[in-house]
């Protein structure tokens, strides 16, 4: 194991207390992007960046040429450059697990085989073993040489996990559906509400279903209880059409035809009835958050082909290569991250929106609200020491337009900033027209909209002018000077929902880095799963019962008087 330094106290560095006073000078003098931009005809430009397939601008965020160079003066001192570069090398920068931190050699080409060795163990020829084997079971599937136990090829797909094993592949399927093209869809269960596991086999076909049970373990408490409800159903099912008699052969065959997993612990896949061969594992330096690219993604593999995941890896092993070799002053995946250190800690921002212009997207934010606040809810350094700055943000939205109806009103005029981050791409998969009007324009018309409208803002005169009566014109006044980043690109592929997932990924890594924080283990979780199994027996057992605080009890007590 490599020894990790302690963190760096980012807010006892120079660059931090520079940081404070140009804070404060930039709130004395007054923020106003509306001549910001009038002063400089460049700034749009300049804070303008390629990466990847991805152009950014970074312009409409409330910084200067002088905050971006104190905050890489902060990123320096603070050592995130050495930290990238351990964390690339697999050094045990997971120091409350004593892990590697590998998620990057998920997509690492075949071709760097032998050139990552940890641990003793070949990372790149670990992963493409796996990925191959993969590669040749979702051919067969998608074929339909694989055939269920009454010979009828597989239409269906239903995958049960949850958290990383659910979130990043249930975004990805929607994101990608367009390119959907072997007649197989899926279902995603991750809910231990029995009402999930009900509406999402409702309708299929088991004949026709494949499951995949994605659980590192195999012991998680919500993925075994859906898979033995989805066993229990595909079983019944069966026997019930014909297709098995209830003989114990005949339904360990249906399991074997129906039933696979992305398990490491093949000895509990065996006794849940599968074959071990019809597992594929990860690895214990792929945290849940960061699998999407790992076996965790089997079922994408399956719906979308082998050639498009490799695509998918592409993209994101082009943001990772950008992130490790690009200088921090043009790095626009560091910059992001500095930014939201800067509001959180500068201008005291609480959360973080995320508005893609693309339905595709929609489930997007709420797979970053894992990778972000998993990683970076944290109240205490890697060292074990208590941080000395607020961390974290709270990551939420929808996608546009949707949410202008909804929550924009707060964006433009609440009492809280909330720097945002608005999505968009130059072409749909699904092109329209209206009244001689082309939508995805209007759509786009109104992604542009919003970013200006917040930047600038709209003036009392400016209102007056319209002919405002005077007394509702303070209500029509925008004061502008709200955050935005637009993130723009060509289309919504597989390679670019894969530079967009590895982006935030490093994004937050910064951010954790400059906390002191370890961004890659979720002892938060681990409480409340504790505590459930302490609960439960008290529905039933008096004792128990009288062992659980005066609240618990009181509401265990409702739950008896009214179960039916």
């Amino acid at each position: 194991m490599s020894h990790v330094p302690a963190p760096v106290d980012a807010t006892r560095t120079s660059a931090w207390k520079a940081l404070r006073r140009h804070h404060d000078e930039l709130v004395e003098q007054g923020i106003d992007l509306r001549a910001w931009f009038a002063a400089d005809p460049d700034r749009a430009s300049s804070l303008s960046y390629e990466a990847g397939g991805l152009h950014f601008d970074l312009s409409k965020n409330i910084v200067t040429a002088e905050t971006l160079d104190l905050l890489v003066d902060l990123a320096r001192q603070v050592g995130v450059e050495e930290r990238r570069d351990a964390m690339y090398r697999g050094e045990h920068i997971n120091t409350t697990e004593d892990r590697a931190v590998l998620h990057t050699a998920l997509r690492r080409p075949k071709e760097q085989t032998g050139e990552l060795i940890v641990d003793g163990q070949d990372v790149v020829a670990d992963v493409h073993e796996v990925l191959d084997r993969m590669y040749a079971f979702a051919e067969r599937v998608r074929s339909g040489e694989w055939k269920g136990v009454s010979g009828c090829r597989i239409e269906h797909l239903v995958s049960i996990g949850i958290g990383g094993s659910d979130l990043g592949p249930v975004m990805a399927y929607e994101a990608m559906r367009p390119f959907a093209d072997a007649g197989i869809d899926c279902r995603y269960i991750s809910n231990i509400d029995p009402n999930d596991m009900a509406a999402k086999v409702a309708g299929l076909d088991p004949q026709t279903t494949l499951v995949i049970i994605v659980s590192k373990t195999f012991t998680t408490l919500e993925t075994l209880t859906n898979a033995r409800e989805v066993k229990e159903w595909m079983l019944t099912e069966l026997q019930r059409s014909g297709a098995i008699d209830g003989t114990a052969a005949s339904r360990a065959d249906a399991i074997r035809a129906h039933f696979v997993a992305v398990s490491t612990a093949l000895d509990h896949v065996e006794e849940f009835g599968i074959d071990p061969k019809n597992a594929f594992g990860f690895w214990r330096w792929v945290g849940g958050r960061y699998s999407v690219d790992s076996a965790v993604g089997l079922s994408l593999i399956i719906v979308f082909g082998p050639d498009r995941f490799k695509s998918f890896l592409a993209g994101f092993h082009e943001m990772d290569e950008y992130f490790q070799q690009t200088p921090l002053e043009r790095n626009v995946i560091a910059l992001m991250g500095l930014l939201n250190v800067w509001y959180v800690n500068f201008f005291h921002t609480q959360s973080h929106a995320v508005l893609p212009y693309c339905q595709y997207l929609h489930r997007f934010p709420a797979y970053l609200q894992q990778l972000t606040m998993e990683s970076n809810g944290k109240s205490v350094r890697w060292d074990g020491e208590v941080v000395t700055s607020a961390t974290g943000e709270v990551f939420w939205g929808e996608p546009g337009t949707n949410g202008q109806h909804a929550f924009y009103q707060l964006l433009h005029q609440g009492t809280v900033i909330v720097p945002a981050d608005f999505i968009a791409f130059a072409n749909t998969a699904n092109p329209a027209v209206d009244a001689g009007q082309d939508v995805h324009e209007l759509l786009l018309g109104n992604f542009l909209a919003q970013t200006k409208a917040l930047a600038f803002g709209k003036t009392a005169e400016e209102v007056r002018a319209e002919g405002t009566p005077e007394q509702i014109v303070p209500a029509r006044i925008f004061t502008g000077n709200r955050p935005t980043t637009s993130i723009m690109a060509d289309e919504l592929t597989p390679f670019a929902l894969g530079e967009l997932i590895a982006l935030y990924e490093h994004i937050t890594f910064v951010q954790g880095t400059i906390w002191g924080i370890d961004s890659f283990d979720q002892w938060g979780v681990e409480l409340g799963k504790q505590l459930a199994k302490e609960i439960t027996p008290a529905f039933h057992d008096d004792d128990a019962l009288r062992r659980q605080d005066a609240s618990t009890q009181a509401l265990i007590r409702f739950y008896r008087d009214h179960r039916r």
